[in-house]
Order: C-alpha cells, then sequence, then structure tokens
C-alpha cells in the first residue's frame, strides 16, 4: 500500500509513535482496572467474611463500579469552613498525578516485529526493521524514575491533612509522612539489591536478565518480602493504614473530603496498588517470564501473538499481586502506630542493611547466581540475633478472661464441669502487680 503523504519513518519514530499509543491504552486499561478492582475487593472480602456481596447493579453486581462512579459525581461537594481552597484542592492531584506518570516505565510485553505493517503503509525506510518495544518509555533510569515519582504522593497526603483544617486530619497527614518517608528507605534498599545483583537500573534489562536465569524472587526471596511490604505502607494499604484508621482518626487526612475529590484520593490508593503490583512482578517475577528456575523461557521478540500471550502473563500476575494486596487487608489486623515506625527502623532498614552488604559481598566474588544462598544465611542470622536484641515491654498486654481457652477455668486439674475451656465469663483476671482490688 503507497502512502500519499510520501512520509518515511525510521525506526525510532515508530518506536516513539508506539510508546504514546501504549501510555494512552494503558492509562485506560488501568483507570478501567481500578474501577473494577473496587469491585474485587468488595466480592473477595465478602467471599473471606462469607457474604455475597455487590450483586443489585448489573448481572452479578458487574455494573457496580458504574453506579459507584455516578454516585461520587452527583454527591454534593462540600467545602468545609476555614480550608486553605488552593491547597485543599490542589491536594488530590498530587495523590492521583505520581500513580499515573509512574507506570510509564513498566514493560509490559517483549519486542514485536512491524516492519511487514509499515512497509505495507508505505512510510518504511527501505531495508530497515521495525522491531518495537512494547514500554511506554525505555529510559535507562526507569527505577530511579519510578521511585521519585511515587515518592510525590507524600506531598498530596500531607496537604490534604493540613489544608482541611482539622485536628483529626493533620493528625492522619503527619502519621502518613512520617509512614511513607520512614518505609522509602528499606524500599530503596531493596531496590539496591536488585539493581546491584543485576547491574542496570533499566526495568526491561531486568526483566531480560530473570528471561535468561531465575527470578529475583527465588534469588532474594527476603529482599521480595521487604520490598512488598513497603508498597503496602507506601499507599497506605492495611495492615498499613494508621493514616487513615477509623477508630482512632474518623477517616485521617480525607475527612473532609467529599464528592469527586475524595473519589480522587480514592483511585489514587488503586491506581498506586496496580502500578505498585506490575512493579514488584517486574522486580521480582520476570515481568512476562513463565519459568522461574532456569533460563529456559519465552522469548524476547516475536509476532503479535507472542507479544499478547506476554501481556496477557504479565497481567495475570498484576491482577494476582493486587488480589494478594486485598487478600492481607481482610487478614493482619493494623499495627499500632509506635509498632509500624518500629517496625521500619528497628526492623526492616537494618535487615535491608544486611541484605545490601550480601548482595555486594556475591557480586564482589561473582557468585550472584547463589544469592538464593546468602537470603537464606541472613534469615538465619537474624533469627540467632533476635535473642540478644532489645526487647521493649508492649503496652498492651494481652489481658485474660475467665473461661477462655487461654485462661481456662480449672478445677480439681481438669476443666470446669468436664467442658472444654471456652468463654464463660467477660470479667478481667486481677493482675497481682495492681493489689486487692475493691468491690
Amino acid at each position: 500500500m503507497a502512502s500519499g503523504l510520501n512520509l518515511q519513518l525510521s525506526p525510532a519514530v515508530v518506536q516513539l509513535l508506539v510508546n504514546i499509543g501504549l501510555i494512552v491504552l494503558m492509562v485506560h486499561v488501568i483507570l478501567g482496572g481500578c474501577a473494577y478492582a473496587i469491585l474485587l475487593e468488595r466480592k473477595l472480602s465478602a467471599w473471606m467474611q462469607d457474604r455475597i456481596g455487590p450483586n443489585r447493579v448489573g448481572p452479578q453486581g458487574l455494573l457496580q463500579p458504574i453506579a459507584d462512579g455516578i454516585k461520587f459525581m452527583l454527591k454534593e461537594d462540600y467545602n468545609p469552613r476555614g480550608v486553605d481552597k488552593a491547597l485543599f484542592f490542589l491536594a488530590p492531584g498530587f495523590i492521583v498525578a505520581p500513580a499515573i506518570m509512574g507506570f510509564a516505565v513498566i514493560p509490559w510485553a517483549g519486542q514485536f516485529d512491524l516492519t511487514s505493517a509499515v512497509q505495507w503503509l508505505g512510510v518504511g525506510v527501505a531495508g530497515a526493521s521495525y522491531t518495537v518495544k512494547f514500554i511506554g518509555a525505555d529510559i535507562n533510569i526507569g527505577i530511579v524514575y519510578l521511585l521519585a515519582t511515587s515518592a510525590i504522593s507524600v506531598y498530596g497526603v500531607s496537604l490534604g491533612g493540613w489544608a482541611s483544617n482539622n485536628k483529626w486530619s493533620f493528625i492522619g497527614g503527619l502519621r502518613a509522612s512520617g509512614q511513607m518517608i520512614s518505609y522509602e528507605i528499606p524500599m530503596g534498599l531493596a531496590l539496591l539489591c536488585v539493581v546491584l545483583a543485576t547491574g542496570t537500573f533499566s526495568p526491561y534489562a531486568i526483566v531480560e536478565q530473570q528471561l535468561h536465569g531465575a527470578w529475583n524472587l527465588v534469588q532474594q526471596p527476603l529482599t521480595a518480602v521487604i520490598f512488598y511490604a513497603c508498597l503496602l505502607a507506601e499507599a497506605n494499604r492495611a495492615p498499613f493504614d494508621l493514616a487513615e484508621a477509623e477508630s482512632e482518626l474518623i477517616g485521617g487526612y480525607h475527612t473532609e473530603y467529599s464528592s469527586m475529590k475524595f473519589a480522587l484520593f480514592f483511585l489514587g490508593e488503586y491506581f498506586h496498588i496496580v502500578t505498585g503490583s506490575a512493579f514488584f512482578a517486574v522486580l521480582f517475577l520476570g515481568g512476562w517470564s513463565i519459568n522461574p528456575f532456569t533460563g529456559t523461557d519465552l522469548p524476547v521478540a516475536g509476532g503479535v501473538g507472542l507479544m499478547l500471550a506476554q501481556f496477557a502473563i504479565m497481567m495475570t500476575k498484576v491482577a494476582l499481586m493486587v488480589s494478594l494486596t486485598m487478600a492481607i487487608r481482610w487478614t493482619l489486623p493494623r499495627f499500632r502506630f509506635d509498632q509500624l515506625m518500629r517496625l521500619a527502623w528497628e526492623g526492616m532498614i537494618p535487615v535491608s542493611l544486611l541484605l545490601l552488604l550480601m548482595v555486594t559481598f556475591f557480586v564482589y566474588f561473582d557468585a550472584t547466581g547463589y544469592l538464593w544462598l546468602g537470603s537464606i544465611g541472613v534469615g538465619v542470622l537474624v533469627y540467632m540475633l533476635k535473642p540478644i536484641m532489645a526487647s521493649h515491654v508492649e503496652a498492651n498486654k494481652r489481658i485474660g478472661m475467665i473461661g477462655s481457652r487461654f485462661s481456662p477455668l480449672v478445677e480439681d486439674g481438669g476443666s470446669l464441669a468436664g467442658r472444654p475451656g471456652v468463654a464463660l465469663d467477660d470479667r478481667a483476671i486481677p493482675d497481682p502487680r495492681q493489689g486487692m482490688i475493691k468491690a
């Protein structure tokens, strides 16, 4: 097919057009994915709690996200008295924009050949090869870019809490800021472990290295666990959701927000979950790789069919990681804030430094194929050192309940009246250190 415009597009221009088209496509895919991720979370929580979940709007409740979106748009856009209007309106944008920007460096598939299509359109250079990468922006500092954009979201949280003119929102903003800054340190150290082992900052190159070897999840399992926990903390997801703990702070930093401004906070959280899950899949799950242990895997380059298969594999991994994030929310109770901060500064940061030292040792001796052995060694070392580390007296010790399975009533060496130890009374067992309890 001859082009009437008499264009000759270089391979670089065609790659740029593919990058732009992919970014536009994935923005809409992830936006739709966020809407249905909310439905997935409601259905998953219902399944875990033996409920039904949304099932009224559309078949099996599939139109519920559309109803939720309409509800947000039609709700009153209420602005409390005394808010800083400029910052109050700006804060939701600081949450959503970094999340939307971050996914641009995620490789969703390998390379596919467009040479025949470009030549058929008559816009190709004679003899040129048009093999393009399925990535929004293949920059050589993609890891740094993604880490930097995700760090911007702390401004949205802190601005939202400050501008609301509400002490509970302000405390929620302070909590979130302290939490996100603290957990960025072990996240950065975990990223350094991967970068040091692979020798590159490019997400695409990290995936290619895992295609020719083992997944980083296999080689550095402890690093993967720390990185994933930091992802949850960065997104303010349970059990790290102290910034919006309903029992303490009403709704936290977004208490005073309503209508679409609140929806932007909500959307930003789910966008962070999707982007973070894709980032984890690239760093530790081999991207579109299907073999976690050896170098026998799918080829990097191929036709459209291979590209679609790679994209489907990548999206499946992202969906599984998003589902795991939701399952954790309904499985683990949230920490106290002092426990949360102690976990970062006295737990994750020292262990991350040990892991980084271990990776440095293995890289120096050119033994990166045995990093899994070093991860096991660090785990054993931490387990051995734990008894001699300084311990903290917990402020909220468990109080025994009369007749509970933890403190059963005992009569003549057996349980009360031959029955199993169950809770028969809700009175607390007196603590001897408190002295006599007066009636």
